[in-house]
């Protein structure tokens, strides 16, 4: 120690620097040429000291970061803020690459002069490559969990329709080979086909609310009215065992939503609850204010006193068709469906789980500054003027058979196009009342279709159908009115007649 001591500060920090041979450690002047060269920098960099002296710093860098003038916006960035601190590839006497930890700092002399820089480099090629190791490894986990869900719900859509086109193969099979059976027995095969096309409805909404691409009509509801009228309905649901609260703390709660889907929603909240108190408990249904990426919000709590849930079944807990019920006990489509819900209306869904303690489940969704929206009456079925001509466009054939059965039974006359090229040539050359088009269809879509009718002729009426929303989510489709399928007679009917008579109000409003 005394040895070291009885050196001059200037000698004892030469010694420092030349003992270091983990880090880079020498001085630029004040246009970037080095001045300084320490062993460190000489065992990683390749060269010596008599070969770098004079030489610029920017001789390290790659062409890239040369033709981006890197080393000079480094060293103006040190000076203008007083440091500069970076990561990137570095060049080493053979020409090799290795990624490197930069800090330079200016340095001033005592009357406050700069007279140069400071650079510690240090090289990180190892930390680097064992990152992107453990970054490829990250993806090829998460790329197999994808695969797995894509799996489960491949064989769940699968298992499920299956079931439902059971029934209706089999019932249509016998109307078609018994003509003659009794009518009241007809009626029982023709009804349980209709069952069973509206569960197939109800479960293609599942999915499309799971992946944020069902139809919505979105409507403003205070969420704690609609609380406090859902519990009471629940509450003779649920029965006697499980108690049902409210804690509703919002004030105001206004969000814009779809109704259906946010009852939907609780529901499936509310029998997931249920389910987890098997011999009864206490569920609370709350609403309360909050910010959700610093927005005002509100938040709906579902929380039960069941069993909990287990941090490895809630890491899949919105995943389509998990369920951890007993086979026939659930589709494992209600979180999900929560989930797709809340993503698409603009929030989120989140758990909070304790095993043995209960769950809470958490839907955030953006508050709203819109007035209560009124209840919009039913849409009254009207006949349609006979011999209304329609170009109906649509690439399936069965479901194009269909529809064009349909707009006959109204008296319609149609034509039928299979794609959006073929409609356009039909309609330069035929006289039409209403254009009725599919959304996605191959080539030019029916949103493209609408689009260009409307900027040619601003005087035709234009019906779309979409099995799911996602094109006309965007600003491009708020113009057009859109039928959800499957659709009906009454559904189809009333879309035209109200079509009809929004262009009718419009021409005599036009002077």
């Amino acid at each position: 120690m005394s040895d070291l001591l009885s050196l001059s500060e200037e000698q004892r920090f030469r010694l420092l620097v030349t003992a270091v041979t983990d880090y880079a450690i020498y001085m630029l002047d004040t246009e970037g040429r080095i001045a300084t060269w320490n062993p460190g920098a000489e065992r990683f960099k390749g060269y010596t000291r008599d070969e770098i002296l004079g030489q610029h710093y920017s001789r390290f860098f790659t062409p890239e970061d040369l033709a981006a003038d890197l080393p000079g916006r480094a060293l103006r960035t040190a000076l203008r803020e007083r440091r500069f601190e970076g990561e990137g590839w570095r060049l080493r006497k053979d020409g090799t690459r290795f990624w490197v930890s930069a800090v330079i700092d200016p340095i001033f002399d005592e009357s406050g002069q700069h007279v140069g820089f400071a650079k510690v480099t240090r090289d990180i090629t190892d930390k680097k490559f064992a990152e992107e190791e453990l970054e490829s490894t990250r993806e090829a986990l998460a790329q197999s969990q994808k695969l797995q869900a894509l799996g489960e719900l491949t064989g769940g859509v699968a298992h499920d329709f299956n079931n439902l086109m059971t029934v209706i193969s089999g019932a249509s099979d016998f109307l078609l080979k018994n003509p003659d059976m009794p009518i009241e027995k007809r009626q029982r095969y023709l009804q349980a086909i209709a069952d069973t096309t509206e569960r197939a409805t109800s479960l293609t909404n599942h999915l499309l609310a799971f992946g944020r691409r069902q139809s919505l009509k979105p409507v403003v509801v205070d969420l704690s009215l609609r609380l406090d009228a859902f519990a009471e309905m629940i509450g003779r649901m649920l029965g006697s065992p499980i108690k049902v609260k409210l804690d509703l703390q919002a004030k105001p709660a206004l969000v814009e939503i779809d109704k259906t889907q946010l009852e939907t929603a609780l529901l499936n909240a509310v029998l997931n609850a249920r389910d987890a108190m098997p011999n009864g408990g206490e569920l609370t249904l709350g609403t309360s204010n909050c910010t959700i990426d610093g927005k005002s919000a509100v938040c709906v709590n579902v929380s039960d006193t069941g069993t909990g849930i287990t941090e490895s079944v809630l890491q899949r807990a919105f995943e389509p068709f998990f369920t951890t019920k007993e086979i026939g006990k659930g589709t494992g489509l209600g979180l999900s469906q929560i989930h797709g819900f809340a993503a698409q209306a603009g929030g989120r869904a989140e758990i909070e789980s304790s095993e043995g303690v209960g769950t809470t489940l958490k839907i955030y969704l953006p508050s709203t500054d819109k007035s209560l929206s009124e209840p919009v009456p039913e849409a009254d079925i009207s006949e349609l003027p006979p011999g209304l001509k329609v170009l109906l466009v649509e690439d399936n054939p069965q479901v194009r058979e269909f529809a064009a059965e349909l707009l006959a039974d109204m008296h319609c006359v149609v034509t039928t196009a299979e794609e959006g090229a073929a409609a356009i040539g039909l309609l330069r050359s035929k006289p039409f009342d209403l254009v009725f088009s599919d959304v996605v269809m191959p080539g030019i879509g029916g949103l493209e279709l609408a689009q260009r009718i409307e900027s040619e002729r601003r005087d035709m009426p234009v019906l779309l159908a979409t099995g799911y929303s996602d094109e006309l989510l965007g600003r491009d489709g708020r113009n057009f009115t859109v039928v959800s399928k499957p659709y009906d007679a009454t559904i189809l009917r009333n879309a035209i007649s109200s079509i009809l008579q929004s262009r009718c109000e419009k021409a005599v409003e036009t002077p």
